[in-house]
This record gives structure tokens, sequence and C-alpha cells, in this order.
């Protein structure tokens, strides 16, 4: 089972930066929670490629006995 199957927690992070409001937020402190999750979005990106490839080793590894 991945984890991807996983059902996730009710306090999952992702689902209370969605639920957060913005009217509250300036222009500026928008501008800085873009770049934020540009930066994250960069970060789970790089960690993805990272697990696909330490996949495709393994599953290749495992092929070969």
């Amino acid at each position: 089972m991945d984890d991807d199957d996983l059902p996730r927690r009710r306090d999952d992070v992702l689902a209370a930066l969605i639920r957060q409001p913005l009217d509250p937020l300036s222009v500026d402190e928008l501008g800085e929670r873009i770049d934020t999750l540009e930066a994250e979005i960069r970060r789970v990106k790089a960690h993805r490629s990272a697990a696909t490839s330490h996949k495709a080793v393994a599953e290749a590894l495992f092929r070969k006995n």
C-alpha cells in the first residue's frame, strides 16, 4: 500500500492551509505566502524525483535476481 492510498489525517496541514482565509493578508503577505508555497513546491518536486529514482533503482535491482 502506498502512502497515497492512506486516508489523510483530520489535522492535515494542507487542509488547514486551504481553509485559511486570505482576506486579512496584505499584498506583501500574499507575496510572501506565494514565495513560500513556490519554494515548498520545488522541495516536494525534488523529493518526488529522488523517491522515483530510488524506486526505479530498487525495481531494477530486484528484477535482475
